[in-house]
Parts: C-alpha cells; structure tokens; sequence
C-alpha cells in the first residue's frame, strides 16, 4: 500500500515537472515574439522618420521610398500620404498628387493642409466648383493652415468666370 502511495505521488511528481516545462517553453516563445514584434513594429515607425529627415533635407525621390515602405507596414499612415503628396506637388506630378491628397482625406476628412493643398491643386486645374466646395470644406475645419485662407481667395478670385 505504501509503494503504491509512493508511486501516486512520483506520478504527481512527474506531471508537475513536465507542466512546468512546458509553461517555461511558452513563456521562452512568448518573449521571443514579444521582442521580434517590437524590433519589427521600431523598424517600420523609423521609416516615416527617416522620410522626413530626407525630405527636409530635400532628398524627394530618396525620401519618398521611406514613405512609400511606411505606407506598406501602416496603411493608415496619414502622415506618409501627405508627405508623398508634397512630393509629387514638387515634380508637378498632379494626378499621384490629387491620390495621396484624397488618401489623406479619407483617413481624416478633418485635415486642413490636405484640403488646402486640393484646394491649390483644383485651382491650378481650373475646378471652379470643385475649388468652391473646398473653400467652404477648409473655412469650416481649419485650424493650423487658417493664415493660408487669404491666398487660397486670391487664387480662387482670378479663377472666377
């Protein structure tokens, strides 16, 4: 009877340790996972940072690679589309334009440079009532392009049939 208690309990003995094995293994997975994610999740915030640096340093086709990588691992990266529009508004590429500007504004409705820079854009395409209808969209929303108002209504002045 005694043997058998013995053996109950060695039996216990070994499950715990092989339990505990296994919960040590889950726990090595889940902290090699852990630090692949956050090494993989720095990699793709450093390329929107890496494109601004470039594109303040003037480097545009450089710099719109780095936009373009952050758009692949953030597709709601607004930030990367309004900057690959200021891009393409440099190499007066209107039509790549006129697409990052309407990405950015179907990820934020609310953003003021984007709207200023549509604006600009129908403007330049002689989109009177295309340019009308962002006129009153940017008087509603601005906040930080406010100042912008006075020239975006001289433009539009000289547009008027």
């Amino acid at each position: 009877m005694i043997q058998n208690i013995a053996m109950v309990y060695s039996y216990g003995d070994n499950f715990r340790n092989l339990t505990m094995n296994k919960n040590y293994f889950l726990i090595k997975i889940l902290i090699i996972y852990l630090f692949t994610f956050l090494s993989v999740f720095a990699a793709q915030s450093s390329y929107f940072n890496k494109g601004k640096k470039l594109f303040d340093n003037n480097e545009f086709d450089k710099s719109k690679i780095f936009f373009e990588r952050d758009i692949v691992f953030n597709p709601k990266s607004e930030s990367s589309y309004l900057y690959l529009a200021k891009i393409y508004n440099k190499n007066n590429n209107d039509s790549e334009e006129e697409i990052n500007l309407n990405n950015v504004l179907i990820l934020n409705p609310q953003n003021d440079e984007a709207i200023y820079m549509l604006t600009l854009l129908r403007i330049k395409q002689s989109d009177y009532n295309g340019a009308k209808g962002l006129i009153e969209k940017f008087d509603l929303v601005c906040k930080s392009f406010c100042s912008k108002k006075k020239e975006i209504q001289k433009k539009f002045e000289k547009l008027k049939p």
